[in-house]
């Protein structure tokens, strides 16, 4: 196991419902100083967990952990933290409650301030889901937070996104016939056809076009289709999914006491310095909702990725891409938190 486990006892969710014995699983990277003033928060995605976020960190990077303590916390759902697949009955498998993105940024909140003793973030910065927990941690603790970057993430899911969303969960649902007295029927087996919907959202049609998949070592699109977007979601636990879709669906940084839905005043209550980086071609997380969002924070920068990756222009394959955001991420590590 290379990850810990940090232990939250009975967590009560927005939903009201009380999670007993709950859990999240996590990875640090370097060391945390004696000033703890050196820390980096780097929520995981849907779907993914924190091996997925390492590309990202590494010597003479922006993630550097000779440099800084960086934190992985792995999303509620994935499989690692409290998920469908590792809760005992009675939250087990179909059962398990809804959680929010603010539900997990909560319980980070609770594992670096009760584990590690940590006042201040000197960043938050995620991919997709993770990046809207990156806004999400902006405006849940804005006095704590001093820089946000999220790529190909939105500070909620914007009603296209959504329907993208549901499009994933109706292929799997359509495996058990719309019956939901059946989820407990589905196997991973079932995941074969989510795959398939989201391949024509996570990359843009220039890179269907210009065969970019045999970049990465694929003959054609069949082969691509089915080596990566069937292979890696049948890897997934199918209510490990639906957990995540939910959570994913139903994002909104305002979806709280502290702002009742007032997505506005939630953005302009980031005091965070921000780098907004949204793929310019990326079909559901779209640059033009990132724009909206930027400008309502005080300190954004709105930093499109120019690619034609789409979505996965930050999933970390894409050579220029992963550079692109790397050396974004140090330009904005380089700003003092006390400009304006």
């Amino acid at each position: 196991m290379d990850y810990e486990i940090f232990d939250l006892g009975d967590v009560t969710l927005q939903s009201g419902v009380t999670l007993p014995n709950a859990f999240l699983a996590y990875k640090t990277y370097g060391k945390l100083n004696e000033r703890k003033d050196n820390v980096i928060v780097y929520p995981t995605a849907f779907g993914d967990q924190h091996m997925q976020n390492e590309w990202l960190i590494g010597e003479g990077m922006a993630l550097d952990p000779n440099e800084y303590f960086i934190i992985v916390p792995n999303l509620l759902g994935n499989g690692l933290s409290s998920s469908p697949s590792n809760t005992p009955p009675p939250f087990d498998r179909e059962n398990f409650p809804q959680v929010t993105i603010y539900d997990n940024v909560q319980l980070q909140y609770r594992l670096v301030t009760e584990k590690f003793r940590i006042q201040k973030i000197a960043l938050v910065v995620g991919w997709s889901m993770g990046g809207i927990q990156s806004f999400q941690w902006g405006a849940s603790y804005p006095d704590m937070v001093e820089r946000i970057a999220p790529f190909c993430g939105g500070a909620k899911t914007w009603p296209q996104t959504f329907v993208v969303l549901d499009g994933m969960k109706a292929a799997l649902m359509a495996t058990v016939g719309f019956d939901s007295s059946k989820l407990n029927q589905l196997t991973s087996k079932d995941m074969r056809a989510v795959g398939r919907v989201y391949a024509g959202w996570g990359l843009s049609q220039s890179f269907y076009r210009e065969e970019l998949y045999q970049v990465m070592g694929f003959d054609s699109l069949e082969d691509f289709v089915v080596g990566v977007w069937e292979d890696s979601f049948m890897k997934m636990d199918p209510h490990n999914v639906l957990a995540m879709l939910w959570t994913g669906q139903f994002a909104d940084i305002s979806a709280n006491p502290t702002y009742n839905g007032d997505f506005d005043e939630a953005l302009r209550s980031i005091k965070a310095h921000a780098y907004i980086m949204p793929g310019i071609s990326d079909l559901f997380c779209t640059a033009d909702d990132n724009k909206y969002e930027a400008k309502l924070i005080p300190n954004a920068t709105f930093n499109p990725i120019d690619s034609v990756w789409g979505h996965f222009a930050g999933r970390g394959i894409n050579r220029v891409d992963n550079t692109f955001i790397d050396a974004s991420l140090k330009q904005l590590l380089a700003t003092s938190v006390t400009d304006s």
